[in-house]
């Protein structure tokens, strides 16, 4: 039914293995490490068609230069910080109440209620982006960051809700028939002995919606055009010319625009793993 460990394979087929790995990762790497590459030639390299050359001249410095104080590219950063972090806590909070009132409480519609939270994240975006952008039209949202932080709210809740009512339920169910015994209040119950267990869970699926977030181009470029408003994901774009791309300068600037998720991956990592793995085993 599962894999057998590679320590009780064959030599063979566990020295095949250990060379594949390393083989693995340079594929996987391979699409940001030309990235890398293109974030450091000169503008001459892609006129002249030296794409997948060594770069003829180092112009790094120069190119981020251009990225940090030529362009909106601080503009763009600072849009989808304000972005994100709101939608992060608007989502992880409504989740966290959300997930309790499922996972706690057993009432008629309780599995239909959950359900529908569910179902949403079936929905293909493609199919609502016309009636989602007449939306945000009608009520003065459109191409304005609040109109954005409210949609990704209202659609990352339903995952959220997934992921917190299942931890929930994994969770000592005695802690809070305990508290309800001494006559603790259902609010207190949430507050001070359901939350502190779920930090783990907290930490983790922030980690996921900010990157979720973060990363989004779809939404990003529907609901928003300009400066103003516009998430570093879309304002890369504005570093094409009229006439061809620049390709130095958008791959410079996808790089500053990984960089924010990649480090708050590796600064949550202990709790984003613990996050996943408890309960896992109940």
């Amino acid at each position: 039914m599962f894999p057998r460990p590679i320590q009780k394979s064959s030599p063979a087929w566990a020295a095949t293995y250990q060379a594949m790995v390393p083989m693995a990762l340079v594929l996987w790497l391979l699409p940001l490490i030309a990235v890398a590459v293109f974030s450091i030639k000169p503008d001459s390299d892609f006129t002249s068609g030296n794409y997948w050359g060594w770069p003829s001249s180092f112009k790094g410095f120069e190119n981020y230069g251009k990225v940090f104080f030529a362009s909106d590219m601080p503009r763009y950063l600072m849009n989808s910080v304000f972005i994100t972090v709101p939608t992060v806590i608007g989502a992880v909070a409504l989740s966290c109440m959300t997930g309790f009132a499922l996972g706690v409480y057993k009432f008629r519609g309780n599995l239909l209620l959950f359900f529908m939270f569910v179902a949403g994240n079936f929905v293909p975006f493609q199919i609502l982006m016309v009636p989602v952008r007449d939306l945000t039209l009608d009520m003065g949202l459109y191409n304005t960051k609040l109109g954005l932080v409210l949609f990704h709210v209202a659609f990352q809740t339903g995952f959220c809700t997934l992921f917190m009512r299942n931890f929930i339920r994994a969770l000592p169910f005695e802690l809070i028939e305990a508290a309800r015994v001494e006559g603790v209040a259902e609010w207190r119950i949430f507050w001070f002995v359901v939350l502190p267990l779920m930090k783990p869970a907290i930490a983790a699926l922030a980690v996921l919606i900010f990157t979720f977030i973060w990363n989004d181009y779809f939404w990003a470029v529907v609901l928003t055009q300009g400066a103003e408003s516009q998430p570093v994901t879309a304002g890369i774009t504005s570093f094409n010319a009229q006439y061809r791309a620049a390709y130095h300068l958008m791959s410079a600037g996808s790089i500053v625009a990984a960089l924010p998720p990649v480090a708050m991956f590796f600064l949550m990592q202990r709790h984003f793993i613990a996050g996943l793995t408890l309960g896992a085993v109940k």
